[in-house]
């Protein structure tokens, strides 16, 4: 694929715009996403998404564009249009019960132009590590454990990525997890559009960005250079087990000061999340799990291109 010409001055240009994936349903979270998104459970009594905002804001970002979908009354009615002095934006995406998080990239393709960073609302991790990532075309990475699972990539001797390992695949020592935090260019956010809008166009409305990285990395048309985080401070919770033991984790590092209104605390502790937590307080604690990333798993439902939003 033919490049575009970019403004050169873009390139090293320091990100201040973030991109959240919140549109999911979270089930394997149930009952703590019954009534409410994923991204407001609580971590030792502050959300994901609270402490998202506590990282963004010590970086100085500007502005995040969330893409909601699941449950999104409760984050619009949490964040406003204002919170940790970023602007806020919401995509919704109404085709979030029968679509992956390809889609919900795609559906930001005319709402952002400059160099962001890509989060998905299931992490928690220490503000620190954040840092690293605020020059585009970087990805987050960590030494491959073996408990861990998941799309992994592999780093060439000049410290770049040269290949990603998506779906069940066997680990090596020469691989490493990806947190899924991306920073990108403008001019890779261009070539990316073109590729989504292919994906989509084609149908494929059940897959993940990563598989469309994996192409271009492949290609020689995407390049990423690795951050690498401490697997010790950063967790993605996926389930119950994860979220318990992304409490041991966020123990260790993160405390943040509380950054919402009154109003919209109140809001997130009306939403059914409270209740829900209590619920599940009753589960033993000695069901925690180890330090693991759930593999992809890929559906089969496809919607016709046809009804998709554009």
């Amino acid at each position: 694929m033919k490049d575009r010409i970019v403004n050169p001055g873009l390139k090293n240009e320091q990100v201040r715009t973030a991109l959240l994936l919140a549109a999911g349903t979270g089930s394997r979270l149930s009952p703590l996403t019954d009534t409410s998104p994923k991204c407001l459970v609580s971590v030792n009594e502050i959300s994901i998404l609270e402490r998202l905002i506590h990282s963004l804001q010590l970086h100085n970002f500007k502005r995040l564009v969330i893409v909601v979908g699941h449950q999104a009354d409760c984050i619009r009615n949490f964040l406003g249009t204002r919170a940790g002095g970023m602007e806020i934006s919401y995509i919704t995406s109404p085709l979030y019960n029968t679509t992956n998080n390809i889609y919900s990239l795609w559906l930001a393709r005319k709402m952002i132009d400059e160099p962001f960073l890509l989060i998905e609302s299931d992490l928690v991790f220490d503000p620190k590590m954040l840092e690293g990532m605020l020059y585009p075309d970087r990805i987050a990475v960590a030494r491959l454990h073996p408990w861990m699972s998941g799309t992994t990539v592999a780093i060439n001797n000049h410290r770049k990525v040269k290949k990603f390992y998506c779906g069940p695949h066997k680990h090596n020592e020469n691989q490493y997890k990806t947190v899924n935090i991306y920073s990108l260019s403008s001019k890779t956010w261009q070539l990316v559009r073109e590729r989504l809008d292919h994906q989509i166009s084609e149908n494929m409305v059940n897959g993940y960005y990563e598989t469309v990285f994996a192409d271009m990395v492949n290609e020689g048309c995407l390049s990423f250079t690795p951050v690498f985080f401490d697997a010790s401070r950063w967790y993605e919770i996926d389930t119950i087990a994860d979220l318990r033991a992304a409490e041991k984790v966020c123990d260790l590092y993160h405390h943040p000061a509380a950054i919402m209104t009154g109003r919209a605390l109140n809001n997130q502790k009306d939403s059914g999340n409270s209740s829900a937590f209590k619920h599940i307080k009753a589960i033993s604690r000695t069901q925690r799990a180890p330090h693991r990333h759930q593999g992809i798993e890929m559906s089969t439902t496809m919607t016709s291109v046809s009804t998709l939003p554009q």
